[in-house]
């Protein structure tokens, strides 16, 4: 679990940046290395700080033009150096970014939550389905087609964006398919990971690892927009991290980390799931679908559906 940094806004020297990161792992002999919410290019700390909510503002429009400039399209290949590093170590990766998704126009930004397997596939696109609070200045809503579990023997993986987290019928959906090892994904904060990382652990009866970024005022780039009204009264962090894993019991295996970027590497034996679940398994036997049911609509959302002539 790898908890970092953006270079702020810099699409290309914050995914370099993962890579390093990604190799330093592998070569500590990781099969998963996990990253925060939105890492590349970096969460809108901008919004809060300079009047974000201000309509049709020039200063506002220009920031949020270099965001999107600068976000991920992954259909352009901005993945691949990192599905590379996938590929030759045999390595799986969940990465957040800010993707700029040609088949919503490419003028939106969607909080993505991004797998990518041991053969560098891309194997989902999570869009987060409702961006909190200010992040509604910046993101789109995203749609249920993320919603999988991936297999990363003998765990199935799954992972959602931060607040998504709190939504149980999100959670149900990755459970019903086997889930037993959850990433969540974080921009940074010991408020989000100290109690949640516990909770979905022991409802799930399954390891979650929550993953987050950190921000310091010197991790900003000198030329960023708006950089005096952005750290004006941030103090030393605006995101502090709070990196944390938990056990299926909902005791903590690595408790919360903050102030500092780190690699944190654990093994997991999944032998404690099976154990857990022994007494309580929400989608299994302690399921009771002839009551209670969950419909999840998978399909990606889109503005149009074209019809053409074909022969």
């Amino acid at each position: 679990m790898a908890q970092i940094a953006p270079v702020w806004l810099r699409r290309t020297e914050t995914l370099e940046k993962a890579c390093a990161v990604a190799e330093l792992a592998a070569s500590q002999g990781c099969r998963l290395v996990v990253f925060g919410e939105a890492l590349a290019p970096g969460y809108p700390f901008w919004i809060e700080r300079t009047d974000g909510a201000r309509f049709d503002d020039p200063k506002q429009k220009a920031i949020f033009a270099q965001y999107l400039d600068q976000g991920v399209v992954i259909e352009r290949g901005d993945l691949e150096p990192l599905q590379a590093v996938a590929r030759r170590h045999g390595l799986s990766i969940y990465i957040g970014v800010m993707e700029r998704a040609p088949d919503r126009g490419g003028h939106s930004l969607y909080c993505s939550l991004v797998y990518i397997d041991a053969e560098g596939r891309i194997g989902s696109v999570h869009r987060k389905l409702q961006p909190t609070y200010e992040e509604r200045m910046a993101w789109a809503q995203g749609d249920g087609h993320g919603l999988r579990v991936h297999d990363l023997a003998p765990f199935r993986v799954g992972g959602l964006n931060c607040f998504e987290n709190w939504m149980p019928l999100s959670r149900a959906a990755l459970y019903a398919q086997g889930e037993d090892l959850h990433i969540a994904a974080w921009p940074g904060g010991l408020h989000n990971t100290q109690d949640l990382t516990r909770f979905v652990a022991r409802e799930a009866r399954g390891f979650v690892v929550s993953v987050s970024g950190l921000m310091r005022p010197q991790d900003f780039p000198a030329d960023t927009p708006a950089l005096a009204e952005i750290l004006a009264n941030s103090g030393p962090f605006l995101a502090n991290g709070g990196s944390a894993i938990a056990l299926p019991d909902g005791r903590f295996l690595v408790e919360p980390i903050i102030d500092r970027e780190v690699l944190i590497v654990a093994e997991l034996d999944h032998a404690l799931v099976r154990g857990e679940r022994q007494n309580f398994d929400l989608a299994g036997h302690y399921g009771r679908p002839d009551v209670t049911r969950l419909t999840v609509d998978r399909r990606r959302q889109r503005i149009a559906d074209f019809i053409d002539e074909t022969g």
